[in-house]
């Protein structure tokens, strides 16, 4: 009999910290991290500010196993609205630099960019172009969010400035319709159900048929069920890996994985780095 994914694991990092591949020896940079204020929690889940100082001629690589979500990043050289990643999503940091991050709901990729989220799977746009991004006005955002950040990213009073002006500019789109409310609760209870392995599991519980979930987290996601499922489990792995004593075939079959070979290779296509290789990282 195998175990429910997870069975027994309690996490001490929260959502965004064990999607990021992060290697601990790398102290080039800090992250504050923070929720949203709750009238507009259907629209967004956290928001994270990274700031970073990496010496000259270095360079910080930094790995995110994504969360099936699009993402609104503002730093002082670049302002992106992004699509869900299918393996991991790279950012190289150089020099000095600090950026507001935005993890919206499953539900807000859609009404941000008015299109089947899709069309933005593995790529990101330019939130200051009204054709790409109609729904935010991101050229006025991005330069008021850097008039308030560019004098001490650090500053608490500033980022707390910079989380309010993000979300006076995604007010507008509230209410949440209710195709985006279902969404959103899909993906809460695939993420918080860690025995759920199957996609017919998630279509009985909520009453649609496979075709059906397809279509819709094909629209507000970009990608589908099994992949939201798969993404869930080695989002648990990453975490599961940083404990020094567990083992890799323990968490292979935790996870509902047949054999650890095929966690393995799992791991390997989503992060580019091996199971014991990104263990090692911790020990």
């Amino acid at each position: 009999m195998v175990t429910p994914a997870g069975a027994g694991h309690v996490s001490t990092r929260d959502d965004v910290e064990r999607a990021h591949l992060v290697d601990p020896a790398d102290h080039t940079f800090e992250i504050a991290r923070s929720g949203p204020s709750p009238d507009v929690a259907d629209l967004v889940r956290r928001f994270w500010m990274p700031v970073w100082d990496v010496p000259d001629g270095a360079a910080s690589e930094q790995r995110v196993l994504q969360y099936p979500v699009c993402l609104v990043v503002v730093s002082n050289t670049y302002a992106r609205l992004y699509g869900v990643s299918r393996g991991t999503s790279a950012t190289t940091l150089t020099g000095r630099g600090w950026a507001v991050g935005v993890m919206l709901q499953p539900a807000a990729g859609h009404l941000v960019s008015g299109v089947p989220v899709r069309r933005l799977t593995d790529r990101h746009v330019d939130l200051a172009d009204r054709s790409l991004v109609p729904a935010v006005d991101g050229a006025r955002l991005t330069g008021r969010l850097r008039q308030v950040m560019s004098p001490d990213p650090t500053d608490p009073s500033a980022q707390a400035e910079a989380r309010d002006l993000v979300e006076d500019a995604l007010r507008p789109l509230l209410p949440v319709d209710d195709e985006g409310r279902l969404v959103n609760a899909l993906v809460e209870h695939v993420e918080t159900s860690p025995g759920l392995l199957r996609v017919d599991e998630l279509c009985e519980r909520f009453g649609l048929g496979e075709r059906s979930l397809q279509r819709l987290l094909h629209k507000r996601i970009g990608l589908g069920p099994k992949w939201l499922i798969r993404r869930r489990r080695l989002q648990e792995a990453a975490d599961r890996l940083r404990d020094p004593d567990a083992g890799l075939a323990t968490i292979a079959a935790e996870l509902g994985y047949a054999d650890q070979a095929h966690f393995t290779r799992d791991f390997r296509l989503a992060t580019g780095l091996t199971p014991g290789g990104f263990a090692a990282r911790f020990r």
